[in-house]
Formats: C-alpha cells, sequence, structure tokens
C-alpha cells in the first residue's frame, strides 16, 4: 500500500482531549477541574518528561483532590540543562517544587503537608497514626528495591540474598494489603496509595526488565491494587509503561544491573522488541481510542520527530508515513530502504505518558517495529545508560 499523504493521515484522526477540564492528562499548563482560573492558588513545577517519581506524587495527588493549579514544566537534568529562570527560583533545581500563595516548597513529603494544610487530607493525612506506619514501609521496599538492582553482585548466591531480601519486605506489603477490607493500603484509597504509587510502578517495571521477577504477577493483593489503581482515570493519566521506566531509572539511579538469568533475557527482549500487548504493566482494558490518539500526538510532533531523527528526513518521513498507514488502516505499506533503523530509533523513544497514554505507545511501537521488519534487521543507536540527553525536551519546544 502507498503511505498516505499528511493531510490523509490527518483526516482519520478525530482524538482529542480538553487538557484542563477532562481527564488527567501530561500535556495540560493549567487544571481546573470546573472552578475559575481567578481560583488557582497552586503552581506545580514538575519534569517536562512526566516521569520523575516524586513529582509524579504531588502531581497525583492534586488531581485525586481536584485542586485547581497550574503546571510550569521544567527539565531534569539527566534529559538536558535545566532552566535558567527555574534555577533563580529554586537555586537547587530540585523537582518538584510547589508554589502555594506565593510560597514556594520543596521536597514532596514537604509538599504534600502544605498541601493538606491548605486544602485538607486525601483519605487520611500524611501525620495520621494509620498513614505513619505505611510511609515507613514504602521506604523499607524501596531501599530493598534499591540493594537488589542498583548495585552488581560478586556471586549467584549474593543475587539470590538480595532477592529474598526484597521478597521478604514485599510479603509484609502482601500482609499489610490483606489486612484492609478492599485493595488500598487503608480502609479506602488515599495518601498511602498515593505515596507507593510511583516507586511501586518502577519496581514493576525494572524488576520484570532487569531481574526476570514480575511483581504484579507473583503478589496477588498489589496485583489487586495495581487493578484497583487502574480503575481511577486520574491514575491512568500518571500511569508509565516498562519500556519507558526500564530505560530512564539508570541514570536516575545510578544504574541498574541485570542478572543475566533466562526468565530475565526473555523479558528484556520482550520490552525491547514485542509483543507488548500482554506485558504485565497494564491491565484496564484498551480504549478504543489509542490508534487515534497515536495518530494525533504523532502528527502534532511530526516536523520534530523528523528532524531529530538519524535518518534523512525525506527518508523518514515516508517511513514514518509508512507506519502510521500501518497504525491506522492495518494495511501492510513498505518503508523504503534503510529505513529500518530509522523506525526503531523512534520506537525506542516513544515516552508514556509524555508523548501519549499506555495503550496508544503501544499501538505505535508495535506498527513502528512491523514497518521496519518489513525492511530489515538493524536496530536504532543504543539507549544512553549515563544520561537521556536523546530525550531533551529541547527539541520539541515548538510543536
Amino acid at each position: 500500500m502507498t503511505p498516505l499523504s499528511w493531510p490523509e493521515l490527518e483526516a482519520l484522526t478525530d482524538f482529542q482531549i480538553d487538557p484542563i477540564q477532562g481527564p488527567t492528562n501530561s500535556q495540560a499548563r493549567l487544571r481546573l477541574f470546573g472552578h475559575d482560573a481567578t481560583d488557582v492558588r497552586v503552581t506545580l513545577y514538575r519534569d517536562h518528561h512526566a516521569w520523575c517519581p516524586y513529582c509524579q506524587k504531588v502531581w497525583l495527588w492534586l488531581e485525586e483532590k481536584q485542586i485547581p493549579y497550574r503546571i510550569e514544566k521544567v527539565t531534569m537534568f539527566c534529559y538536558g540543562e535545566k532552566e535558567s529562570w527555574y534555577k533563580r527560583k529554586i537555586p537547587s533545581g530540585m523537582l518538584p517544587a510547589l508554589e502555594l500563595d506565593g510560597r514556594i516548597i520543596t521536597e514532596s513529603d514537604d509538599i504534600l503537608k502544605a498541601l493538606e494544610k491548605a486544602f485538607g487530607v486525601l483519605g487520611l493525612g500524611m501525620e495520621n497514626p494509620a498513614v505513619i506506619p505505611m510511609r515507613r514501609l514504602e521506604r523499607l521496599l524501596f531501599r530493598a528495591w534499591c540493594e537488589w538492582l542498583c548495585y552488581p553482585t560478586s556471586s549467584p548466591r549474593q543475587e539470590q540474598r538480595n532477592r529474598e531480601q526484597f521478597k521478604e519486605v514485599v510479603a509484609a506489603v502482601e500482609k499489610a494489603l490483606a489486612g484492609t477490607p478492599g485493595p488500598y493500603f487503608l480502609s479506602e484509597f488515599g495518601t498511602a496509595d498515593v505515596i507507593f504509587t510511583p516507586y511501586v510502578e518502577r519496581m514493576s517495571a525494572s524488576l520484570y526488565y532487569y531481574k526476570g521477577y514480575s511483581l504484579r504477577e507473583e503478589n496477588p493483593r498489589l496485583g489487586a491494587w495495581f487493578a484497583a489503581m487502574e480503575s481511577r482515570a486520574t491514575y491512568r493519566g500518571t500511569q508509565s509503561d516498562f519500556h519507558t521506566h526500564a530505560h530512564d531509572l539508570p541514570p536516575q539511579m545510578g544504574g541498574c544491573w541485570e542478572n543475566g538469568e533466562p526468565q530475565m533475557l526473555l523479558n528484556k527482549a520482550r520490552v525491547d522488541n514485542g509483543p507488548w500487548f500482554g506485558l504485565p504493566d497494564v491491565a484496564y482494558p484498551e480504549p478504543e481510542t489509542s490508534r487515534t490518539e497515536a495518530l494525533q500526538r504523532v502528527i502534532k510532533h511530526r516536523a520534530n520527530i523528523v528532524r531529530v531523527n538519524p535518518a534523512d528526513d525525506k527518508l523518514m518521513d515516508e517511513a514514518l508515513r509508512c507506519a502510521l498507514t500501518h497504525l491506522i488502516t492495518g494495511e501492510v505499506c513498505v518503508a523504503p530502504p534503510g529505513s529500518d533503523l530509522a523506525l526503531r530509533y523512534l520506537r525506542d523513544r516513544v515516552s508514556v505518558p509524555r508523548d501519549m497514554s499506555i495503550y496508544a505507545a503501544k499501538r505505535l511501537r508495535e506498527s513502528l517495529e512491523q514497518t521496519a521488519a518489513l525492511v530489515g534487521e538493524r536496530q536504532g543507536s543504543a539507549i544512553p545508560l549515563k544520561h537521556r540527553r536523546d530525550q531533551d525536551p529541547a527539541n520539541f519546544a515548538k510543536a
């Protein structure tokens, strides 16, 4: 099939969201929840990449409480140079930061406490006697995860010891979840769940990819917790996928270490090369709009997508239209010779939820890979481990 032109592709997507009043989304610069802009007292400074775990915690809290707020996006260091205006405001450059009634607050826990004081608690508050043990448990889990993931082991015995240490803390998490009447960490959704969300999501992705361990599948209570979280549009709007986390974590964590076990190698190959459907990173049903969302998002940024790709612009333009033609029509469309590298370069740099939601990204990666496979087996340039400057948001500052 001849690739569709850009006008023909544009005619095949009517996907749109209301970033201000609609569901949680990474594109918003203002969230009102039915309020007037004059009601806004809060500005959240978070990362362009929509990846920072501590930003996600505050972002999710604000969405759940439906507090009107503005969003200012800042570059995390591993993605590019931090904006000078932000360093003047926050000399440390740390994220997130929050401006509440003109007062600047940093550190995500301090931000949540300040928000609770101004707007009330979410379920039970940060200092509630029932929440404090959950906060401690989350930190224990975090440390056990770091010990297993972020340090090289000298022997299989040490690797197994780190695994068992992590699983012991997970057993305590399972016990805590089993002690409540529903799927959440306390009797109802609240602050404790918001606190666990960012790093449990990253644990699930990284341990699957680097250790061959499926946190969600091997722990039924956590599996039920994930399912309950995915029933919430607020969480779905902030949720990332295994591919994004597996490749964005190494520069942030100082490295992630593979154990080389057979299951780990299988998991790694699947996250990198597909099939992406059926991975234990999402379980709610695929929305009918996933293809049209992916198409709309690529069309919006197509000029920059073509420009930053290492391939010749004309070659990438045609190859991209071939992949999008397959995405939206299901028809085979053979891309020009040599475009397998270009298509897989883009496949590896789709970021969730920055670029699009999780199922839209799966559909786009699928079409990019299937189109590339018709051309050849060459892979794009390797994803950096020390930084992610290949994801510099400055490249997409102008849509």
